[in-house]
Parts: structure tokens; C-alpha cells; sequence
């Protein structure tokens, strides 16, 4: 069997057989394949697509490519919680914590930042001392004490996903339907999670850019979910704007913070306890207004907050971070973007928002790139909002003050302002069981 065979079959619209992909995967792993080749079937799969099939058997190729993680040891039913990407999404930072407060386990893994989009592990390594690599045992006994335990993606997990997560995000083939699904699941099912929800993001700052591609995403990854013995839930939320106003690491950490204790953004307190609500739902834990109140609840108590700084010491950081997030390094430079013209914020391309951010900072332009866990952009303006000629919009932050005139430019050119104003839009679009 030869690689050239593969491309040239896919690039063809051929459809790829259980063995073949087996066979790549197996061997790209062994480090058999070079990543030109593999780069090369990436932009055919982008083309061309995949079957339902083939998507199911790359997923589980992906998810057998290295060891299968065994909770058993964990007590309890163990949750997992996972968002297809998109600009300011910090929401597993809150929702993690809710569920866990409430007796639900969760183990999770999580990835770094890929194309225009925030990670969550980039977000927590931002806590100064938080440790995302820890060993399996420890992760476990951690789970089994605190509730919850989110860690970077080990060597030994799904190492092919490692591989060519990296190798889209410099590619262009990030946005690629069964791409995503493989790199998803292939990770959820190589943990022993029993009930996954999906945060599947449509929009101008998704990987899915109508509603449309974003449900055949969910309906795709329940589907796989299901095959695999799992109990599957997807919520299609809108990523036409950033949530919360938050984007870059830090900033995100510390709006996650302020949602916990009360104090966060409409939109994202609302997307976060509807995603903890339907994963206790999920879990059996009642009723979904009865499970809406205990996530409510759980912020209102403190028990929320008190499991994420217990998570946080746990993994090595400072908890007195978590309840004073204030000390939180700034940014050596900063500077503010204002309105060109009045009216009101009629929409934006979110991606571009991200694409700012990254050029601060906040994210990777190659795989080699190092973040700046506080750069990033605080926005004062949001769609719907009014605005005059001067008033600021969103204040930038990063090391080097080079970076503002690209990023303010990305920026203004990404927000549309008109003289009417704007429909408001649900944050939640659809459910797919």
C-alpha cells in the first residue's frame, strides 16, 4: 500500500476503505509518512469530503492510535464537555466546575488554540504554576478528590490527532468536516467518558460558517458518539460574535473567573449553564429545569468557584488566583480602538477578531510560535451596541506595540456599523440528541 495511492484516490473522489485508513494512520504515527504527504490527503479530504463510514473509521483509527484510557477508577459517572472552537469561547473554564460541584466527574482533556481560535489549555496555563501534564494516575486521583481534573493531551492519548492537529492549523485545512469529527472524537472515545455534550459553533468565528454545515457537524459527532456506546448531546450555539468580551488567554481566565462568582457577561452565563444543565441532564440528575436551577445554584453558592480553585491547587497553581484575579499579569503595552463613524454595531466577522488577537499575541502563527498569556483584546462594544465617532471599542493588549497598527486594522475593518439597529439573535440555535 502506498501513500501516493491514497491522495491520489481521495483527490478523485474515491471513498477510503477501513484498511487504508487504518494503514495511514497507523504508519504516520510510526513516523513512516512524511507530513507533505499527509498535508497533501488533509487538503483532498478538505475537497472532497468523507462518508459517514470513512469519518467513523478515521475517528475510531484516530482513537485507537495510541493507549485507551480506563476510568473505572474514577467513582461516579464521568462527563465531558467539548466545543468545536470558536472567539472568547473560555466556557469550559465555568462549566467544568459547575457540573463537578454537583457530584458529576469530570475528567477532561483538552487542546491548545487551532487557527483563529483560543485553547483551553493555552487559557489555563495562564494560572502562573498550572500544570496540563500531569500522569494518569495523578489525573484520576485528582478527578476522585476535587471532581474534576482538565489536562493537555498526553503523548500516549490518540497520538495521531497530535500530529495532524498540528499540521491543519498550518495548512488550511482546519475547517474541514471529517477532520474536525476525527479530531474531536477521536480524542472523547480514547477517554472513558460516559456522556459527551457538544458545543458545536456556527458563524462568522466557527470552523461551520452556516447552520447548515454546523448541524451535519453535530448530527456527524452524535452519530460516532452513539456507534461508540455513549450517551451524545450537541448544542449549535452562534459564534457570529465573540461570547463574553474577553479574547486572549489571561483575559479570558479572569472573565471565566467573574462569570463563576456572578459577575460574567449575559451571554456567556447564559451559554454556560445551559451546557452544564444538558450535561446533568444527560447524567440523570433530573429534570432540565431541574438541572438549569442546580447549575444556577452552584454559582450563586460559591461551590462553583470553590471546585475550580480546588482544581486549580490541585494542578499545581495558585488558587489565590482564582479569587483574586485581579493579579494577574497585564500586558506591557495597550491601546484603544475607536468608532470611525456612529451608529450601531450591526455584525461582525468574528474570525477576524480572533485573527486579531492572534496578531497580538494570544495565539500561533506556526506550530513552533510561543503565546503571550496577556495579550489579547477586551471589547466595549458588541453587536446591537450604539456607538459615536471616537468612543472606544475594544482596548488591545501585547508586548510589543508593533503589533496594534495590524491588529486594530483587522479589527475595524471586521465591525460593521450602521444606522439601524439590529434584530437581536438567539445565542442557542438548535439541539441535537
Amino acid at each position: 500500500m502506498r501513500m501516493y495511492d491514497l491522495i491520489q484516490k481521495k483527490r478523485d473522489g474515491g471513498v477510503l476503505s477501513d484498511t487504508e485508513i487504518n494503514w495511514f494512520i497507523e504508519n504516520y504515527v510510526k513516523g513512516e509518512i512524511p507530513d507533505y504527504q499527509v498535508a497533501a490527503l488533509c487538503m483532498a479530504i478538505y475537497f472532497r469530503g468523507m462518508t459517514i463510514e470513512e469519518t467513523t473509521a478515521l475517528t475510531f483509527a484516530v482513537r485507537d492510535s495510541g493507549e485507551r484510557l480506563d476510568f473505572s477508577e474514577i467513582h461516579g459517572l464521568r462527563v465531558d464537555k467539548h466545543s468545536t472552537g470558536g472567539v472568547g469561547d473560555k466556557t469550559s473554564l465555568v462549566v467544568a466546575p459547575i457540573v463537578a460541584s454537583l457530584g458529576v466527574k469530570v475528567a477532561k482533556m483538552s487542546g491548545r488554540g487551532l487557527g483563529h481560535t483560543g485553547g483551553t489549555i493555552d487559557k489555563l496555563e495562564a494560572i502562573p504554576g498550572f500544570k496540563t501534564d500531569i500522569p494518569v494516575e495523578k489525573f484520576k486521583k485528582i478527578v476522585n478528590e476535587v471532581g474534576i481534573a482538565i489536562v493537555g493531551q498526553n503523548a500516549s492519548l490518540a497520538p495521531a490527532d497530535k500530529l495532524l492537529y498540528a499540521l491543519r492549523d498550518v495548512t488550511a485545512t482546519v475547517d474541514s468536516l471529517p477532520l474536525i469529527v476525527s479530531s474531536i472524537m477521536g480524542k472523547k472515545l480514547a477517554a472513558d467518558d460516559d456522556c459527551i455534550v457538544l458545543d458545536v459553533k456556527t458563524g462568522s468565528g466557527s470552523f461551520m460558517k452556516t447552520l447548515e454545515k454546523s448541524r451535519e457537524l453535530a448530527q456527524t459527532m452524535v452519530e460516532i458518539g452513539k456507534r461508540a456506546g455513549k450517551r451524545m448531546r450537541a448544542l449549535i450555539t452562534d459564534m457570529g460574535r465573540p461570547l463574553g468580551y474577553a479574547i486572549g488567554n489571561s483575559l479570558e481566565v479572569i472573565e471565566a473567573i467573574h462569570t463563576l462568582q456572578g459577575n460574567g457577561p449575559d451571554d456567556l452565563t447564559e451559554l454556560c449553564i445551559a451546557l452544564a444543565a444538558n450535561i446533568l441532564n444527560l447524567a440523570e440528575k433530573g429534570d432540565y429545569k431541574t438541572c438549569e436551577n442546580m447549575a444556577k445554584q452552584a454559582i450563586v453558592d460559591g461551590t462553583a468557584l470553590k471546585t475550580f480553585a480546588d482544581m486549580v491547587a490541585a494542578q499545581g497553581g495558585d488558587p489565590n488566583w482564582i479569587y483574586e484575579p485581579e493579579n494577574f499579569p497585564k500586558a506591557k503595552y495597550s491601546y484603544t480602538v475607536t468608532a470611525k463613524e456612529s451608529g450601531y454595531i450591526t455584525s461582525v466577522d468574528t474570525e477576524s477578531y480572533g485573527v486579531a488577537s492572534l496578531l497580538l499575541g494570544a495565539g500561533r502563527n506556526t506550530k513552533e510560535d510561543v503565546i503571550d498569556p496577556a495579550a489579547g483584546i477586551y471589547l466595549i462594544a458588541k453587536t446591537g451596541e450604539a456607538v459615536e465617532v471616537g468612543d472606544p471599542i475594544a482596548i488591545l493588549y501585547s508586548e510589543k506595540k508593533d503589533n496594534f497598527k495590524a491588529a486594530e486594522e483587522r479589527l475595524l475593518k471586521a465591525t460593521v456599523i450602521e444606522k439601524t439597529k439590529p434584530e437581536p439573535q438567539p445565542l442557542i440555535l438548535d439541539i441535537v440528541e
